[in-house]
């Protein structure tokens, strides 16, 4: 029968079946049935597609960092065994957080077959301006859940929210391509158990290598798996172990598993076309021995439904290219070719849905495999410390949560986030008595953490100094002084020569004052040489003993100004001696003195004026130091909570000029402090004293301030950048100690290695070494105390500058300038006729002239 004939035959037969009305009814129902079903399906792919879209603005997504840091040191000389140990145990940190993500029950239903499933989590490693980032998309209702199970594997990670990136730009040539499974899924693929190294190096290797115009993806999208894979696995061991050959086991489809299977069930005697042609009984070599364990193992834990599509994105196409195929083959590491899996890549013609469902962060329902946990940690895990590949977006340094019992009054320091909670830091009134001590390299957010914490003091009515080296700190405070409060401003400029306001170191308002001014002032030398040595202790006799007579009348005190006139005008010293009270003092000057030949008091005057001569030479610091009465009272200050801001910038001070007038200041405020002794203790009001930069303005008596002063309510809040300048000129060490040993709170911005190696103890064990100085800008370590008890350590982010008013600030100078401040012609007068420099001896000078 030709061709026609038969075509003729089978149209008459269809012909007169449908003649038949049983026949046409069938056929009907048929092809209902299967336009029914053709249009289901087209319904679902229509859903389908819509739900990728909407489900995909409901998804978090958050970029994960982890601090490069070791778990203990010494690594270096670790074993080549006990680092692949400590790699894995690394890794295996991401297999029990993909463990509760396989734990998770998926979700089923004809609701889901419609709309599709929505419970597949995204995990991308990410190449954007030429840094490595890795990705988490979550569905925004286990984003909870995700966070949780990050953070309890990884404890130091930092999870930011964020917008999505873009890879693209808008001239790239963009690639991408899926992988697959070569074998069936309960095939085992290579993990990193049985690796000699970290697999996501070579993974990001060539990623590492790309260009900051390149792009790139490896996105894993993964869902639970439903247990039919675990089945699969069991019958295929199954068929293995009962002789059948490991090739057919691998290769057959499920649907003819589904008949042997059910052959085997109704005919258990007939003939398996596994073992045709075989006489006798097939057994397993010890390879194949080994993978039927290998897949044994891999069932036993927990499956993942996975998708994997990698992006390329370049400015040229042959680069796009070449960059992608470098990321492919970087999977081969997973293969185990003959007993086992490997992977497979497809690069679709048409490259725009690939392109869209990674942006929808899709799962492929057509293109996904099943792997195991152990599998896929091994595909994607965080970086872990050994890891040395460049470009890796790594956390600086850890974050720590805050202490349970923070208080809820107080000053405000700053707020600590720890994932994604907020808490305000404070410190109580109580606890401030024990001092704070930050420090912190330069442009760390050290300056504007301590002006924070000046404003809110002045705004509560606090008793506030600030003395600071470098002007901005002194400007800022006074913007933002309120105008009810103009008036207990007191702004001591030096580089105001028009209007000194006086500053007495020997001004002293007790006998028992005396003692500790003299040697502060020494001290003050000391401090102000750069060889000790220099002075000796001639000239802390021949000094003490004069600085003691010129403040033997404590109506009107000397200065010292007047230090060398008393060596070489004898009727001048005559006069000081009609009010020494002290005998010791006037033995000095009639049993040692007066014996002494005007050549060895010329040559002692040389010898004092040259380290007496920069607190004269210079104009602007004679005209206030060589005044009398100090402009204002320090005693005052601090019991009528004055604002005392002491700008001493070095640019318009000069540097040693700034450092002198500072440490008088700060000697003069301890003294006031140390006088509060004759006043009830809960009448003494707080006094606030900042010091920015404080080793320049501090002898070694800091030690009596921090350990004693707060006794008298005299509370110091310092800051400075490196240790290295808390030793003094011989190398020693003791104001670190002491700063260390007596601040209450410490507060740790960005420091070096070395200042590290020495605070790492106080931080110990929450924050190491390499979280010290890795710390972010704007961000520091705070060792805060609470109810007189140190809390643990914790990270806190501190708040930025607020602007301030400008206006008030100048009028509160030009008030503060006339009400302390004096002429310069009276002042310059004054010291001329009592000092006697610049005139020869014998003449005075006539202060009529001088006028306000």
């Amino acid at each position: 029968m030709d061709f026609a004939n038969f075509f003729k035959f089978l149209t008459q037969l269809i012909t007169d079946a449908i003649a038949q009305p049983i026949f046409l009814a069938i056929f009907l129902f048929v092809l209902g049935c299967i336009t029914l079903i053709g249009l289901l399906f087209l319904l679902r792919a229509i859903l389908h597609t819509k739900g990728h879209e909407s489900k995909a603005f409901h998804k978090t997504i958050i970029l994960i960092r982890v601090p490069k840091e070791k778990k203990s040191e010494g690594t270096q000389g670790q074993s080549q065994e006990q680092n692949i140990s400590q790699t894995r145990e690394y890794i295996a940190t991401a297999e029990t957080m993909f463990s509760s993500i396989a734990g998770l029950k998926g979700e089923k239903g004809l609701t889901k077959w419609f709309y599709g499933r929505n419970d597949h989590i995204a995990f991308e490693i990410v190449v954007k301006d030429g840094i490595i980032s890795f990705y988490v998309a979550v569905p925004d209702r286990w984003k909870e859940f995700v966070e949780q199970q990050i953070h309890a594997q990884y404890p130091h990670a930092e999870i930011t929210p964020e917008n999505d990136y873009n890879i693209f730009k808008p001239k790239s040539h963009i690639v991408g391509a899926y992988l697959f499974l070569k074998n069936r899924s309960a095939f085992p693929l290579k993990t990193y158990k049985k690796m000699d190294s970290d697999p996501l190096v070579a993974i990001l290797n060539p990623l590492s290598k790309m260009s900051e115009n390149d792009g790139a993806l490896i996105q894993f999208i993964v869902r639970p798996a439903t247990p039919y894979w675990r089945r699969q696995g069991v019958h295929m061991i199954r068929d293995i172990r009962e002789g059948q050959k490991f090739e057919y086991v691998a290769n057959r489809s499920a649907f003819l598993r589904s008949l042997i299977r059910w052959k085997k069930v109704l005919f258990p005697k007939s003939h398996d076309p596994a073992k045709q042609g075989h006489t006798q009984e097939y057994h397993l070599t010890q390879m194949e021995e080994e993978m039927v364990k290998s897949m044994e193992e891999k069932i036993s834990h927990g499956g993942l439904e996975l998708t994997i599509r990698m992006i390329s994105s370049a400015d040229n196409k042959q680069v796009a290219q070449l960059n992608l195929e470098n990321m492919v083959n970087s999977f081969s590491q997973y293969n185990i070719y003959r007993y086992g899996n490997s992977f497979g890549a497809a690069v679709p013609r048409k490259q725009n849905k690939l392109i869209r469902d990674s942006i929808f962060r899709s799962m492929d329902t057509k293109r996904y495999m099943v792997v195991n946990t152990e599998e896929i940690a091994s595909l994607w895990h965080l970086p872990v410390p050994n890891t040395e590949t460049p470009h890796i977006n790594w956390l600086g340094a850890r974050k720590a949560p805050p202490p349970v019992n923070m208080p809820n009054e107080g000053i405000i320091l700053g707020r600590a986030v720890y994932r994604g909670e907020e808490t305000i830091v404070r410190m109580t009134r109580d606890d401030r008595r024990r001092h704070l001590y930050t420090v912190g390299k330069s442009g760390s957010g050290k300056s504007v953490f301590i002006q924070n914490l000046a404003i809110q003091d002045v705004i509560n009515g606090e008793g506030v100094c600030i003395v600071d080296p470098h002007g901005d700190f002194a400007e800022y405070v006074l913007q933002h002084v309120p105008k009810e409060r103009a008036d207990d401003v007191i702004y001591f400029n030096p580089s105001d020569v028009d209007r000194p306001i006086g500053l007495n170191m020997l001004e002293v308002k007790t006998e028992g004052q005396k003692d500790f001014a003299t040697q502060e002032m020494i001290a003050i030398f000391y401090k102000m040489v750069t060889d000790p040595s220099m002075i000796g202790p001639m000239f802390e006799h021949q000094m003490r003993n004069v600085m003691l007579t010129l403040m033997s009348d404590l109506e009107n005190p000397g200065t010292i100004a007047e230090v060398p006139r008393m060596f070489t005008d004898d009727s001048y010293v005559a006069k000081w001696k009609k009010k020494l009270k002290d005998p010791v003092v006037m033995a000095f000057w009639d049993k040692e003195m007066a014996k002494t030949s005007d050549f060895h008091k010329s040559e002692m005057l040389g010898y004092l004026i040259s380290k007496v001569g920069r607190f004269t030479e210079n104009a602007m610091v004679r005209n206030i130091i060589g005044q009398s009465h100090s402009g204002f009272n320090f005693r005052e200050v601090m019991d009528k909570k004055k604002i005392l801001i002491v700008n001493l910038a070095k640019g318009l001070t000069g540097e040693i000029n700034s450092n002198l007038l500072g440490m008088i200041i700060v000697s003069k405020l301890q003294m006031a402090a140390l006088e509060r002794a004759n006043m009830p203790e809960d009448q003494r009001h707080d006094f606030y004293l900042y010091i920015d930069e404080f080793q320049n303005f501090i002898t070694d008596s800091i030690a009596t301030i921090l350990s004693e002063a707060r006794k008298y309510r005299l509370e110091l809040i310092i800051a400075h950048q490196y240790m290295k300048q808390l030793e003094d000129n011989k190398g020693k060490s003791a104001v670190r100690d002491a700063v260390l040993g007596n601040a209450g709170t410490i507060v740790s911005f960005r420091i070096g290695v070395e200042d590290a190696d020495i605070l790492q103890k106080e931080f110990a064990p929450v924050f190491s070494a390499y979280d010290l100085v890795n710390v972010e800008q704007y961000t520091a370590y705070c060792k805060l105390l609470i109810h007189n008890t140190a809390a643990k350590p914790f990270s806190m982010m501190t708040y930025p500058p607020k602007a301030g008013n400008k206006e008030l600030a100048e009028a509160i100078k030009e008030l503060s300038r006339l009400k302390y401040g004096r002429p310069r012609e009276i002042v310059e007068a004054e010291i001329m006729e009592r000092s006697a420099l610049g005139v020869p001896m014998g003449a005075s000078i006539d202060l009529s002239e001088a006028t306000l």
